[in-house]
């Protein structure tokens, strides 16, 4: 596997298991970098869920809402999930996307560890109704633009099947 992977996909595409499938495949420590912040009910228990299906499994899990880049391990392997739902956060406590992004790859280029990155397409449907929604959905296709730049591999995920894109 290459240092850096972005894993594309929609809601419910299969691009989680697909990514923990490669991830899988790598013999020494794995960690994985959550950054779901538990608003109400319905996300508690989305996390919970996730954490569950991890473990026994051989994750370290760090969650890291807001700043994923100082949570990368020096070694072994990391899965950061997912790259939308941190995108959100970002603009939820008002920082500055443009920057947050910046520094993330800049550490994804000198994290010595292989990591797989998480993040939905969003930009494959309507243009949304609303001034922050088209924002949201500008900044992700930003974002996926600079990750899929620095990534040795790139694939794009649709119901459940693989699309390599790069590599």
């Amino acid at each position: 596997m290459s240092n850096l992977t972005l894993v594309l996909g929609g809601a419910r595409s299969g691009k989680s298991r697909f990514a923990e499938t490669l991830a899988r495949q790598h013999g020494g420590p794995r960690t994985y970098i959550a950054t779901a912040e538990a608003f109400d009910e319905e996300m508690r228990q989305r996390i919970a869920r996730h954490r569950a299906q991890r473990a026994g499994d051989g994750w370290v899990t760090i969650e890291s809402i807001l700043d994923p880049a100082s949570a990368l391990p020096g070694e072994g392997l990391v899965l950061l999930d997912c790259v939308t739902v941190w995108l959100g956060n970002l603009m939820h406590h008002g920082r500055d996307i443009t920057s947050e992004v910046a520094s993330l790859c800049a550490a994804l280029e000198a994290c010595p560890a292989q990591v797989i990155l998480v993040s939905n397409e969003v930009g494959l449907s309507i243009v949304p109704e609303n001034a922050m929604a088209r924002r949201f959905r500008d900044e992700q296709g930003l974002a996926n633009q600079s990750f899929a730049a620095i990534a040795d591999n790139v694939y794009f995920i649709a119901a459940g099947l693989p699309l390599k894109l790069k590599g």
